[in-house]
This record gives C-alpha cells, sequence and structure tokens, in this order.
C-alpha cells in the first residue's frame, strides 16, 4: 500500500473522524527523540536494564500522534522506557545496529514495517524482544497490548 493511500485511509477512517484526531502538525514535535545511533541507544537501554523501543512513523498520521504522545513519550519522560522513533518517509540519517549508515526510511523498509504506527521492542543482540505492536485502531485496548508487549520485552532483556 503506498504512503499516500494509507495516509487517505487514517484521515479518512471512522475512527480518527469520530474521536476527531486531526492530522499532526509537521514534524513531530519532541515527544520522541528522532533514533540516531540505534548501537549505542540499544547499548543505553540495556544498561539500564530496558528494551529499546523503536516507533515507526508517518508525518501527519493521527494514530501515530496519539501512540506517542499518549503513550510513549510519558513512559519515556517517566524514566519507564527507553524509546526513539524512525519516520517511514524521512530520509534523515541513522546508523544502524550494526554500524552501517542509513535513512529512517531504509531501515523501516529493511525490517518490513509497512503500517503506521508500528513499536519495535529490540533486546540483547538487536533482536526484536517481543511481537511488534502494528497499528492503532483500537485504542481502548492500545495500552493493554502495550503493557503486555512491555513485560515481554523487559523479561527477555532481564
Amino acid at each position: 500500500m503506498s504512503v499516500d493511500l494509507l495516509r487517505r485511509r487514517i484521515a479518512l477512517s471512522p475512527l480518527a473522524l469520530g474521536l476527531g484526531w486531526a492530522a499532526a502538525p509537521a514534524g513531530h514535535a519532541a515527544a520522541l527523540p528522532a533514533a540516531q545511533s540505534l548501537a549505542l541507544e540499544l547499548a543505553q537501554a540495556l544498561r539500564a536494564g530496558k528494551p529499546l523501543l523503536v516507533m515507526a512513523s508517518l508525518d501527519g498520521c493521527p494514530f501515530c500522534r496519539v501512540v506517542r504522545d499518549n503513550y510513549l513519550a510519558p513512559l519515556l519522560r517517566g524514566g519507564a522506557v527507553a524509546a526513539v522513533q524512525l519516520d517511514m518517509q524521512s530520509a534523515q540519517g541513522v546508523t544502524g545496529f550494526d554500524g552501517a549508515r542509513s535513512t529512517h526510511q531504509e531501515m523501516l523498509r529493511a525490517w518490513s514495517v509497512k503500517v503506521a504506527p508500528t513499536v519495535l521492542f529490540f533486546g540483547k543482540g538487536a533482536r526484536e524482544a517481543a511481537p511488534r505492536l502494528e497499528g492503532a485502531s483500537i485504542p481502548d485496548f492500545y495500552g493493554a497490548y502495550l503493557d503486555e508487549r512491555l513485560r515481554t520485552a523487559r523479561r527477555a532483556v532481564g
């Protein structure tokens, strides 16, 4: 599915319209830092006994904004998680787990991420420590799904 088609589907979805979720302004504010060096960010997270959460986002995606601002950013600010984000359309540079330079967009394609938002949980050896959390179309249950995957990832790291 093309990113533009995905963006239109999100913008026109009954859930987004019914809840009054407006598209986020251009850019992702500072709610979650953009990934710079995944190897370094993972090493820091593991030293603190935490998995590294990587959120795949899409500029203007209302579901991404909800996940980022209402779930991940508060956990990050409270010190409960280590988290960064990659934008599905960004050519911004990032260093991968293997030390190779890439872009946000290329990294997410290499991981076969196709849905925004997707939250990935990385642990030891840069392996996914819990199942990916793809999409956010059921906000009533999102917190429970996130908590379940966090527990799984923390057990894998601990």
